[in-house]
């Protein structure tokens, strides 16, 4: 990043954890939930709060990061209505005086996720979610100020959902990104067939010709960089393998093995035997 930038940005990794479910993954592995990525975004005395996690421990945890950098934290922001990477902002939000933003495509996902809570959410971690009323507003023209320095909300349509956003901080040569790049987990495929995939290889394309040098992903391994060339190139050959492997397997199982032989470093094989199941229903 750019040395003389009075801005800067800090990364919390939230560990996996374990899903209420007993069946495990076909290759063995219990159930859980990738790891999460929180990012900071902050000047001298303010900061911005990217992707806050799903549970009320995962908030404290963060909660407790943010006041240890002695930041006035000013907005939470979300990429998208995933329940895991805004659940809670609201609690977040009241502790530090910030106000919840959003775009209104991404707001409309939020409401819906909130509907799925009792049959998807709370199921798979019961009580441990706080309440998530929908606070969050949209901002004119998409942009927030941070010290006088613009941050770009920028919309790029379907990614692994309907309806995403980043965050670009030309200042810092970075995108914030959500859940349109990973780096080093297994995607979520569950949303990407009917072209879906294409949508989110077009997603990808906007968030390159940002020409970020660096991109925070919504679920990352804490042992990789954000090194944005790379996240992008192995996002997108993620996606091509994901093809290929459809037109050569007719069942879930099938498909699962082998983009696990495939992608035998990427976390979390639970959430591509999640995305199996749901792309030959």
């Amino acid at each position: 990043m750019p040395t003389d930038s009075p801005l800067g940005y800090d990364v919390f990794v939230a560990d996996p954890i374990a899903q209420n479910v007993t069946e495990p993954v076909p290759n063995g592995d219990r159930r859980m939930f990738s790891p999460l990525s929180v990012t900071l975004v902050h000047g001298e005395r303010d900061a911005v709060l990217i992707d806050p996690p799903l549970t009320s421990a995962q908030a404290e945890a963060v909660g407790d990061w943010v006041e240890a950098t002695g930041k006035n934290l000013t907005h939470v922001f979300a990429t998208h209505g995933h329940g895991d990477h805004w659940f809670t902002a609201g609690v977040l939000a009241h502790r530090f005086g910030a106000q919840v933003v959003a775009t209104e495509g991404t707001i409309k996902e939020m409401h819906r996720n909130v509907a799925l809570r009792p049959v998807f959410w709370d199921r798979l971690f019961p009580q441990q979610i706080p309440d998530a009323p929908v606070t969050a507003v949209a901002v004119p023209g998409n942009r927030l100020n941070l010290e006088g320095h613009d941050l770009h909300i920028v919309e790029v349509g379907h990614s692994d959902t309907d309806e995403t956003s980043v965050l670009h901080v030309p200042d810092l040569e970075l995108v914030v990104a959500g859940d349109v790049i990973y780096n080093g987990v297994h995607q979520y495929l569950a949303e990407s067939g009917d072209g879906g995939r294409d949508a989110w290889r077009k997603a990808i394309t906007t968030v390159e010709e940002l020409r970020p040098r660096r991109i925070v992903t919504g679920h990352k391994n804490k042992r990789l960089d954000d090194d944005a060339d790379r996240a992008i190139a192995e996002t997108r050959s993620y996606l091509d393998a994901v093809d290929e492997v459809l037109a050569k397997h007719d069942d879930p199982l099938g498909f699962f093995n082998a983009m696990l032989e495939r992608f035998p470093e990427r976390l979390n094989p639970g959430a591509l035997w999640g995305g199996a199941v749901a792309l030959y229903e």
